[in-house]
């Protein structure tokens, strides 16, 4: 992962000293596992961990350098290990384990702590979106769909249905984190055959994971399923920064990105303001889709193991956390920073749409006044063209039509008209929306 988007705390679960140690740990662990058995004296697993290396950048290159002779990464990691522990005690590294026992059980390790800064940072988004949702439920604006002016809605209900949906991803953060936190020391096949089962529990036990019984590695749709969860909350990031670019777009202006004193938006046009995080995060939800696709083609693997997943964990898996991670942090500031104009979102919705948002009212209107659908929508779709194609307001237009006026009746044209065209009418069970957040907690 580039240092551009790897924030502290998440990048420092991902560097080899935080792997091997995990590795060291689940080594001394087993050993101590054993003694429990009566296998290894506990004089033995107690000089063991008291003599075991300290997991710093030397021993690393340490490591680094025997691979090279090795090349087997958990081979050079015992070899060194076991020089650092010395005879007799060292003999009881790796004991009766295969490989993937130990790289295995302490990915699950990092995942789960991956998983709780995601769920934090996923409950720090939501917390944001609520806050400026309950901020704005009240402030009309254009709703659009297919991107044409639709019908009203408020700011603050967009920003409660994005709330709901980071919830979910929240959730589903939450249950890849369930499905990582197990472990297996269960052998090269996974039959226990040189090993006791009651070694894996206690190594479980004592990492906060479950024992789960496994191949020679843990099956891979766990951590499909934990890159699920990585690109659907990345998607939710999309489309809130996606809704977020348009709503910028000089054409439309009703929010803007916080703009620093001293930000330049180019370096060749002073006046630009562009929405450069929404496009960051966009750029980023592609990715964490990509990574999504090589973490389902990773569960087929040949017979009980084959290490085809491997390579392509070591960068996934790193890289999808620190990202995710990233995108929660970034979109949760910039939601919080975000400029928002009411006075041109009103402006777009009563003025800018010339009133055609209101077409539907009219059109129930006449329905209820007896009129056939097909004749009512007529009616209201040839005013609607005529004001959109003369740039007129649309009541304007609308009050002109003696064929409306029949239908309606004359003495009543300005009430039912009124009615239709009252922001109230539109909006007053909009409030369902950010009812809704509440009642998730939010």
């Amino acid at each position: 992962m580039i240092d551009r988007y790897a924030l502290p705390e998440m990048a420092a679960l991902f560097t080899d000293e935080a792997r091997l140690a995990l590795w060291l740990e689940v080594e001394l662990l087993a050993v101590e596992g054993w003694s429990g058995l009566g296998v290894v004296a506990p004089e033995a697993a107690a000089a063991a961990r008291r003599r075991a290396p300290v997991v710093d950048a030397a021993f690393v290159a340490a490591v680094n350098a025997r691979e090279r002779v090795t090349d087997h990464d958990v081979a050079a990691f015992v070899d060194v290990v076991g020089e650092a522990i010395g005879p007799p005690e060292s003999a009881w590294i790796h004991y009766g384990l295969t490989s993937s026992d130990v790289v295995d059980t302490a990915l699950s390790v990092t995942l789960c702590r991956a998983a709780d800064l995601l769920v934090g940072a996923a409950e720090g988004l939501a917390e944001v979106l609520s806050r400026r949702a309950l901020e704005f439920a009240a402030a009309p604006t254009v709703g659009r769909t297919h991107g044409m002016h639709a019908e009203p809605t408020t700011f603050g209900a967009k920003l409660a249905l994005y709330c709901l949906q980071v919830e979910r991803d929240r959730v589903r953060l939450e249950q890849a984190r369930a499905a990582v936190a197990v472990g297996k020391l269960s052998g090269a096949v996974g039959t226990y055959s040189n090993v006791d089962p009651a070694v894996e529990a206690h190594v479980c036990a004592a990492l906060g994971i479950t024992s789960t019984p496994a191949n020679q590695v843990i099956s891979r749709d766990r951590h499909a399923q934990f890159l699920y969860a990585i690109a659907s909350t990345g998607t939710t990031i999309e489309a809130i920064a996606v809704e977020l670019r348009h709503l910028q777009r000089s054409e439309v202006g009703e929010v803007e990105e916080a703009f620093a004193t001293g930000q330049k938006g180019s370096s060749a046009m002073p006046h630009k303001r562009n929405p450069i995080t929404s496009e960051r995060l966009v750029g980023i939800a592609r990715l964490l889709r990509g990574y999504l696709v090589t973490g389902l083609e990773d569960v087929a693997l040949w017979h009980e193991r084959d290490i085809s997943h491997s390579s392509a964990e070591r960068i996934i898996l790193p890289d999808a956390s620190q990202l995710c991670y990233y995108a929660l942090v970034r979109a949760a500031r910039l939601v919080d920073g975000l400029v928002v104009h009411t006075d041109r979102m009103r402006e777009n919705l009563l003025e800018g749409s010339y009133g055609l948002v209101f077409s539907q009212p009219v059109l129930l209107a006449l329905v209820g006044a007896g009129l056939d659908r097909d004749g009512a929508y007529a009616i209201v779709q040839r005013d609607a063209r005529r004001a959109a194609d003369e740039r007129r307001p649309f009541r304007a237009v609308l009050e002109e039509d003696e064929e409306l006026a029949a239908a309606l009746g004359a003495g009543r044209v300005g009430a039912v008209l009124d009615e239709a065209f009252g922001l109230e009418r539109a909006l007053r069970h909009v409030h369902r929306i950010t009812d809704a957040i509440r009642e998730v907690g939010r």
